[in-house]
């Protein structure tokens, strides 16, 4: 599946990317929201398996609204990186590991959430999604689809067999990434490896439209570039100047002072 071989369908806040498998239809849901959240939607025999969830009031509404549009039925939410947002289908069954429990109760999602909730005001749902069933390593069936689960270091990682994709927390080739020190750096450019090495067509991610393989090889050459740089700059701001200059049309700069922030504690 190419990655922009997509209809698009124009909604008041945000923007839906709809990808036909034949069997199954991947909605990939651009919230445009002020993090630049991307939620996915797996569709099969009128059911839909939600991936993550919209954590601002205006893109639940929205969001709720084009399931009812589409006469879609929510089988299941899978909710990994991103647990805020319950007010958003709340009667859905919510699956995830235990370990993304404890990150959005008392780990580094709730630190996260409650970092969103005092910038962003009323407007943000902090509420976090109860978990209805605890998912271990493997496969598991929802609404008639595999999701085949890998647990890692935050929360978890999901394959998608009918879509020949694979969904992780942040990609982005031309964006940067939270990055929390040389050794995530090491273990993130050894999972990209492996995507490229299994052959997916699709990389979602969180905070980005589908990429495909090409994009994580670039994302592999930033995240070695990124490790060269931590380990020449003497300080945070000479590394933050040295990025900013390697990569002058990057967006997220707030990541990447988050990043600044690990290496140079």
């Amino acid at each position: 599946m190419n990655k922009n071989a997509y209809e698009t369908v124009k909604l008041p806040k945000g923007e839906m990317h709809v990808y036909d498998f034949g069997a199954a239809r991947l909605h990939a849901y651009q919230t445009k929201d002020p993090i630049d959240n991307e939620v996915f939607l797996v569709e099969k025999d009128g059911k839909a398996v939600i991936l993550e969830s919209p954590c601002f009031f205006d893109n639940i509404r929205e969001l709720t609204d084009y399931l009812t549009a589409r006469k879609l039925e929510p089988a299941g939410m899978l909710v990994a990186y991103h647990g805020a947002g319950a007010s958003f289908l709340p009667g859905v069954p919510k699956y995830a590991t235990r370990n993304a429990v404890d990150y959005s109760a008392q780990g580094g999602g709730k630190t996260l959430i409650d970092g969103f909730a005092a910038a962003f005001g009323a407007g943000f749902d902090a509420s976090v999604h109860p978990v209805d069933h605890i998912l271990e390593e493997g496969a598991v069936t929802i609404g008639g689809i595999e999701f085949v689960i890998h647990p890692t270091a935050e929360a978890f990682d999901v394959e998608l067999p009918a879509l020949n994709a694979v969904y992780t927390h942040m990609l982005g080739h031309d964006c940067h990434s939270i990055v929390a020190g040389a050794g995530h750096a090491g273990a993130m450019i050894a999972q990209l490896e492996g995507y490229i090495a299994r052959g997916y067509d699709l990389i979602l991610t969180s905070h980005y439209t589908p990429e495909d393989w090409k994009d994580a090889r670039t994302k592999i050459d930033y995240l070695k570039e990124l490790k060269s740089l931590a380990a020449a700059s003497g300080t945070r701001d000479s590394f933050l100047a040295a990025m900013k200059e390697k990569y002058p049309q990057y967006s997220g700069e707030n990541y990447l002072s988050m990043t600044a922030d690990f290496f140079f504690a």
